[in-house]
């Protein structure tokens, strides 16, 4: 069976701040590191009233350090808004602290806002020299010369595995031209996963880092001992992305009995439309749904996400997936 993983994004709910966020997140890593998951990421956004991995290399060092096997990194950092050095210092450290563990996944987008973009980036042409700074960070990781006049302290020589990440056909492309670990963000951005996809397979070329193509799609996932539990689990994320969707994002609110009560049918559906690759419900309902977006896409690796409002109820649908994964591996050694 094909590895599963967790992407997280600290979620700060409403009655919460970021310290229970952050928190949350390490007990919910401790629970993937348990259940046997091969990675957990976190992602970088900023402005968010909701998200508290803005930092996203220090949160990163807080799991690693409260995780014993799980790999731990970044889903992703948004190069552009940082110069490569500064990656490969932050994550060659991360990589002598944590030897073994660390990935860096790479983003070309903000993360957040024009107006926070441009406080962040300073000079705003960085998205531009993206497929440049992809590969000086490459070569950051690689062993000095001997007379290199810069080298990053820690980094130089670590080879930290490097993904790119994406939502749009881009990043499929170059990732296959340097012949990197490709992972879609289908979570949120599902139009073109499978083109994709098969953009990224089409112009892999193998590189030192990776002999053949090692494809990732994230799916939003809602599990819970019932069909009920796990829609009314959802509901929460469908308001969060509807408030985000006005320009006016907030903290995660809770879930609700009935989405109608909160939302507008325009509301529900762009929402819907969004999360259009989930998998929500019951044990049964949910193994159905993964085993079937596993056999569209044909990912080597998955990665399940999903903002819901209770800590336990996140780990209950951890566990629930990971006893599914396993359900799928028995079926497929059968």
């Amino acid at each position: 069976m094909i590895p599963f993983s967790v992407l997280d994004l600290s979620p700060i709910v409403e009655g919460g701040d970021a310290r229970r966020a952050l928190d949350e997140t390490l007990s919910f890593a401790q629970a993937a590191d348990r259940l046997g998951y091969e990675r957990f990421w976190l992602a970088e956004h900023h402005n968010m009233p909701g998200i508290a991995s803005a930092a996203t290399s220090i949160v990163i060092g807080h799991v690693a350090a409260g995780t014993e096997r799980i790999r731990v990194g970044s889903g992703g950092v948004m190069l552009p808004n940082h110069a490569p050095l500064v990656v490969a210092e932050q994550f060659g450290t991360l990589e002598t602290l944590f030897p073994g563990r660390i990935d860096v996944g790479l983003g070309r987008a903000p993360g957040t806002d024009g107006a926070t973009a441009r406080a962040l980036r300073r000079y705003f042409e960085g998205a531009d020299q993206f497929p440049r700074d992809v590969v000086e960070l490459i070569q950051w990781f690689e062993p000095a010369a001997e007379h290199q006049q810069v080298r990053a302290v820690p980094g130089a020589g670590l080879r930290v595995p490097v993904w790119l990440l994406g939502s749009s056909l881009f990043s499929a492309q170059l990732a296959g031209q340097l012949g990197l670990p490709y992972a879609f963000a289908s979570h949120f951005a599902p139009e073109l996963l499978l083109e994709a996809l098969a953009l990224y397979r089409r112009s892999f070329t193998p590189s030192d880092r990776l002999a053949k193509p090692h494809a990732m799609a994230a799916i939003n996932v809602f599990a819970a001992d019932t069909d009920e539990a796990g829609v009314r689990l959802s509901t929460s994320m469908q308001q969060s992305f509807a408030r985000l969707s006005t320009g006016k994002p907030g903290k995660l609110p809770p879930p609700v009995d009935d989405i109608t009560s909160v939302l507008t049918p325009q509301q529900i559906e762009s929402a819907r439309s969004r999360l259009l690759y989930s998998a929500i419900g019951g044990p049964e309902t949910v193994k159905t749904q993964l085993a079937d977006f596993i056999a569209l896409t044909g990912v080597d690796e998955l990665m399940v996400t999903g903002m819901a409002f209770d800590n336990a109820a996140r780990i209950r649908s951890l566990e629930i997936v990971a006893d599914v994964r396993d359900q799928l591996e028995t079926a497929q050694a059968a």
